[in-house]
């Protein structure tokens, strides 16, 4: 199963099919990460919130596949956007990933209510993991253009990527547009909106109508449009299925129906990054 590669602004490039491990618990990780692998999963999408690196990475490490070919993503703590808090933070990244350079680290949330609103000098300080060697990239998720725009504005780096909320019932055309605008990519969290636009009558009849099932459609959907997803499961079928979504092409027809889905912001199922000030103990 080969999946295909984007082609990021600082001249790497980024498997568009990842696997995620948000909410599996640690003790499943492992396992879950195994079997994505063994399906042909080459980019691994983590985070220090999720609680569940050092399991990433002993499973990355138990593949026997060579480093270069397997992609690691994880994203700092929104517990630790002071300067030398994301410094000490990423160090322990590396550690638990059992790493000494990962490919993608990530500002998780901006959290602009908090920190004096100052997401700019945690930016900042992610540029320089960069700079040292330890990170191939760095890029943010959940940020607004607003957001984006600042922090080219004020460092003139721009971030590779911008991971955020997107699936049929949200488009979240706007951030996309933002990002497309500053030559960042897109990657999508919660792809089938947890599940809900699984049962929707436009997906299942396109899926009954190309032989897929309404997650195979959905995540065709993503491919398509040229975001990059994370599907996640701990179901070693479910995890099979999902990536195997390269022998089909979606009709312009059918890309127009499932646009029709979009409901706005009506249709966002997680918190909005304006508000979002979760930090964890």
């Amino acid at each position: 199963m080969t999946v295909p590669r984007i082609p990021l602004h600082d001249g790497t490039t980024i498997p568009q099919l990842g696997f995620g491990v948000f909410q599996i618990e640690p003790e499943n990780t492992a396992e879950a990460v195994a079997t994505a692998l063994e399906a042909g999963y080459r980019h691994i999408d983590t985070a220090q919130m999720y609680r569940n690196e050092r399991e990433v990475g002993e499973a990355v490490a138990a593949s026997g596949l060579p480093r270069d070919e397997v992609y690691v993503t994880s994203k700092l703590s929104n517990a630790a956007h002071r300067p030398e808090d994301a410094r000490r933070a990423f160090g322990e990244t590396l550690e638990r990933l059992g790493l000494e350079r990962i490919d993608l680290f990530l500002v998780h949330w901006p959290l602009p209510t908090l920190y004096d609103g100052d997401f700019v000098s945690t930016w900042r300080t992610l540029t320089e993991f960069v700079e040292d060697g330890r990170a191939a990239s760095v890029g943010v998720s959940n940020f607004q253009p607003e957001h984006l725009q600042r922090l080219v504005d004020e460092t003139g780096v721009v971030p590779v990527v911008n991971q955020v909320e997107i699936h049929p019932y949200f488009g979240n055309e706007q951030v996309r547009a933002a990002d497309a605008r500053l030559g960042i990519a897109t990657e999508a969290w919660s792809p089938i909106a947890q599940g809900k636009v699984l049962t929707d009558p436009v997906v299942g009849e396109i899926a009954a109508a190309r032989g897929k099932t309404p997650a195979q459609v959905v995540l065709r959907w993503h491919i398509e449009r040229g975001d990059i997803v994370f599907p996640k499961s701990v179901t070693p079928e479910r995890i099979r299925e999902n990536i195997d979504i390269f022998d089909v092409e979606l009709r312009p027809q059918e890309m127009d129906r499932m646009a029709t889905l979009d409901r706005g912001e009506e249709g966002r199922i997680g918190a909005h990054p304006e508000v979002f000030d979760y930090v964890p103990d």
